[in-house]
């Protein structure tokens, strides 16, 4: 593989397979799935999912360890999970690099040394070194901005992020590409693909993924346009 599309093109559809039949992600444009926000949606995505089968691990692990290669980034110095879906890959990876690992929380805690990232030295810095974000899922991109910029204020030089899985929402993609400096964001499986590949295993039909392409294109208004009402706290 000479480039990150390839890398994409070669696992996305494996990684698709193994996600729809672990249920890692589970589709229902008839029966809406209530997210936290109480939005109905059509999609419901638990990358957790992957940690119970061994084959599934080694398969992103593979994935990100192409990725870093077709980058050019076997230079990074760090490799840094977002908690806490992120950090078991990234500890995979980290370990198949030889590299060290640190992992982001949301915030800072609010007790001991009130650290918002662990894995650093006794001065919380990672000193100017090169780092590598993984992160399990992109929605808007608002959780894995707010980590990346804890590591750049923490003095890491982060203008990579690898993902399992994005729903390639416009909102996300417009959030990484405000960043100053810019952050490069790649994930091994894509929307597109994930449609592609429950098509083609049965998964869903022509309509079903007609909907999906809709909830992509307006995510916050899909539930309520087909009778599907936001169900408040």
């Amino acid at each position: 593989m000479d480039t990150i599309t390839d890398v994409k093109k070669f696992y996305g559809p494996q990684l698709a397979e193994a996600a729809l039949k672990l249920g890692a992600i589970k589709l229902r444009v008839d029966h809406p799935f209530t997210w936290a926000s109480g939005y109905r949606m059509p999609i419901y995505n638990d990358n957790r999912q992957f940690l119970a089968v061994p084959e599934y691990r080694k398969l992103i692990c593979s994935a990100f360890c192409e990725m870093i290669r077709v980058l050019g980034l076997e230079d990074a110095e760090n490799i840094a999970g977002t908690a806490t879906a992120g950090i078991p890959h990234a500890t995979s990876l980290a370990d198949a690099l030889n590299k060290p690992l640190s992992y982001v929380r949301s915030s800072a805690k609010d007790h001991g040394m009130g650290n918002q990232i662990e894995g650093l030295g006794g001065d919380g810095s990672y000193q100017g070194k090169k780092v590598v974000l993984i992160e399990d899922l992109i929605s808007t991109g608002s959780s894995s901005i707010k980590a990346l910029e804890a590591i750049r204020k923490a003095n890491g030089a982060c203008n990579t992020c690898l993902a399992i899985f994005t729903y390639g929402l416009d909102k996300a993609k417009a959030a990484f590409d405000n960043l100053r400096p810019r952050c490069d964001l790649h994930a091994i499986l894509e929307y597109d693909t994930m449609i592609e590949t429950a098509i083609r295993t049965g998964y869903i039909d022509d309509a079903g993924a007609q909907s999906l392409q809709a909830w992509r294109k307006s995510p916050f208004t899909w539930g309520e346009e087909r009778g599907f009402a936001k169900e408040e706290a």
